[in-house]
């Protein structure tokens, strides 16, 4: 299902800032040689990141799902000079993929990646967020929500990728496990009263948080 017209898709990536020439060659090798290069944030939403993350000047972000880097690295574009970014990721050849992507960027030093279940990571990182973005199983998407919630600085932030799910959250009734899972999450955070949201048509969907 195309949720938005090629064309118009095709538009927005003509009219937004280009690339930087690391994030250019990330794009097109990880579309040309990976399995999953659907998983990829992308030109227009990469820069949406960077966008948000050069307006909040964070000091603290967390990143849950890592893939080949390249969210990671729009997402650390605004970090204040002290600031630390932290990306987790479960699968270990992207993990590995991600490192020698980090190895070329100037913010590379300020990005650590920790290669594991997320789950168990959060909890060791004593940070307050100012910038979380979640990108990894849908099934565990309430999980890191609420993980991250208590977590959450003042001006803090949270990002919430896929939250169309390809569509399937449209469909009556869902069908499959993770348009389910998304779905759950999506309405789990619309009941929660300490925070508030709105969902951004951008590619797949990005639920922007913050508390209230």
């Amino acid at each position: 299902m195309d949720l938005i017209n090629p064309l118009a898709e095709a538009y927005s990536a003509r009219f937004t800032s280009p690339e930087t020439d690391l994030l250019k060659q990330i794009n097109e090798q990880t579309m040309g040689n990976h399995p999953h290069a659907h998983m990829l944030s992308g030109h227009v939403q990469g820069k949406f990141l960077s966008f948000i993350s050069t307006i909040l000047r964070p000091k603290y972000v967390l990143e849950i799902g890592t893939f080949t880097g390249y969210s990671a690295l729009c997402l650390a574009e605004g970090l204040e000079p002290d600031g630390q970014l932290h990306t987790i990721e479960l699968r270990e050849p992207d993990a590995i993929t991600s490192k020698a992507n980090f190895a070329k960027s100037n913010k590379g030093h300020q990005i650590h990646l920790h290669l594991g279940n997320a789950k168990e990571i959060i909890p060791e990182l004593a940070y307050e967020w100012d910038l979380v973005f979640i990108d990894a199983d849908k099934p565990s998407y309430i999980d890191y929500y609420e993980m991250v919630v208590p977590r959450l600085s003042k001006r803090g932030i949270i990002l919430a990728d896929n939250v169309f799910f390809h569509g399937e959250v449209l469909k009556e009734p869902i069908s499959g496990k993770n348009g389910k899972a998304i779905d759950m999450f999506n309405m789990h955070v619309s009941n929660d009263e300490r925070t508030e949201q709105v969902l951004v048509s951008v590619r797949d969907g990005l639920l922007m948080i913050k508390k209230k």
